[in-house]
C-alpha cells in the first residue's frame, strides 16, 4: 500500500515513526511504502549554512538519531563549534546547533552550492541513515527557497508618535527566541510566489492509497505546504481518502505554539476550527476523547475520537494505526 503524509515537526515525526511500526508489526502491511511531503518554510541561512528543521527532525527520529528529550537535533550532542562561534561573536546564538547537526548541514549547503536540488540533497543525507531501507522516501515540499517570516508589531518610534510599526522577523526567530510570546500580526511565505512542488510532490498525492495529515502545526506546517502551487488541488482531486490527525487536545497544542498560529490567523484553538482548515479536502478527522462533544460538527466529515497522546512508541503506533484503519474504511479504490 502507498501512504503519503505531509507533515512537519516534532509531532509529526514521532507519528511517522509510529506509522512505520504499526505497519511493520502489521503482516498485511508490512511491504507499505511511506512518502512524506515535508515543511521547508520553517528553512534558514545560519553560519553560511543552509538548515531544514523540519526535514532533519523527520530524518532524525525516523533514522533512531533523534534528541528524544527534546525532539530535535541528534542524540548525545555536544557544541564545541557553536561555542566556539560564539566566542568569535558570531550570530544568532539564539539557534543551537550541535556539532554532530553541524555535519548535516555542511554536507547540505555544499551539495547545493554543487548545483544538486534540495530533493536530491535530501534523498543522499536520507540514505546515511537507512529511511529508504524503511520504506520510506522524504520529499520536500519544494526545490525552491521558502521562508515563513513573521510580521510583529516593534517598538513605538516615539512619544510623540506612538503607533508601533510593523516588522518582519524569521519564523524560527518568533519561534524559538521569541517563544511565540509577541503576537503575530501574520505570516508571509516568503519566495511562495516563485515555488514549485518538488519532483514527486503531486505524484505521490495523486497516487496514493491512502493519504494521512499528521498532527502537524496546521499554520505554519501544514499550511504552508498547502501554499505550495498544486497540492491543495492534487488533495481535493485524489481519489485516496484523506484522514487527519488533529494537533490539540482540549483546545491546547501538545506542544509548541499552534496556538498562538491559529489566533493570528483569526481561527479558534479548537479540533472542529483545525478540521476547517482543511475542510475541502478531508475525509476522515481523529480527535481526541476529550473533545468527543463536537464530534458532528461536519455531516460529510467521519470523525472518530480516541486518546491522542503518544507518549511512547507503542501509543503512537496504536494512534497511526487507527489513523490509517479509518482511511481503509473510507478508501474509494482499491491499493494496487
Amino acid at each position: 500500500m502507498r501512504i503519503t503524509a505531509l507533515t512537519g515537526g516534532v509531532g509529526g515525526a514521532r507519528f511517522l515513526r509510529g506509522l512505520r511500526a504499526h505497519l511493520d508489526r502489521t503482516p498485511t502491511l508490512s511491504d507499505s511504502t511511506i512518502t512524506v511531503i515535508g515543511n521547508t518554510g520553517d528553512d534558514i541561512n545560519l553560519f553560511g549554512l543552509r538548515v531544514c528543521p523540519d526535514l532533519d527532525t523527520v530524518m532524525y527520529t525516523l533514522g533512531g538519531a533523534i534528541d528524544e528529550e527534546q525532539g530535535w537535533g541528534r542524540a548525545d550532542e555536544t557544541h564545541a563549534v557553536q561555542g566556539e562561534l560564539a566566542a568569535y561573536g558570531a550570530q544568532p546564538q539564539w539557534f543551537g546547533l550541535g556539532d554532530r547537526d553541524f555535519g548535516t548541514h555542511i554536507a547540505r549547503s555544499q551539495w547545493l552550492g554543487q548545483g544538486l536540488s534540495l530533493s536530491e540533497v535530501t534523498a543522499r543525507l536520507c540514505a546515511r541513515w537507512g529511511l529508504p531501507d524503511r520504506g520510506v522516501r522524504l520529499l520536500p515540499m519544494s526545490d525552491s527557497p521558502v521562508e515563513t517570516h513573521v510580521i510583529i508589531d516593534g517598538e513605538s518610534p516615539s512619544p510623540q508618535s506612538p503607533q508601533s510599526p510593523q516588522r518582519a522577523v524569521h519564523f524560527q526567530e518568533w519561534w524559538v527566541r521569541m517563544h511565540a510570546a509577541v503576537p503575530a500580526q501574520k505570516f508571509v511565505a516568503v519566495g511562495m510566489d516563485r515555488a514549485a512542488a518538488a519532483p514527486g510532490v503531486l505524484d505521490a498525492i495523486r497516487e496514493a492509497d491512502i493519504i494521512i495529515v499528521p498532527p502537524s502545526n496546521p499554520v505554519v506546517s501544514i499550511g504552508i505546504i498547502l501554499g505550495v502551487p498544486g497540492v491543495r488541488d492534487a488533495l481535493r482531486g485524489s481519489a485516496a481518502p484523506v484522514v487527519g490527525v488533529s494537533p490539540l487536545i482540549s483546545g491546547a497544542p501538545v506542544r509548541g505554539h499552534a496556538d498562538a498560529c491559529l489566533s493570528a490567523i483569526g481561527v479558534e484553538s479548537t479540533t472542529q476550527a483545525v478540521a476547517g482548515l482543511y475542510a475541502d479536502f478531508l475525509d476522515g478527522w481523529l480527535i481526541d476523547n476529550a473533545d468527543t462533544p463536537v464530534v458532528g460538527f461536519a455531516p460529510r466529515l467521519e470523525v472518530q475520537a480516541r486518546l491522542l497522546w503518544m507518549h511512547d512508541l507503542e501509543t503512537t503506533a496504536d494512534i497511526a494505526g487507527a489513523a490509517v484503519d479509518l482511511a481503509l474504511k473510507l478508501r474509494r479504490t482499491p491499493p494496487v
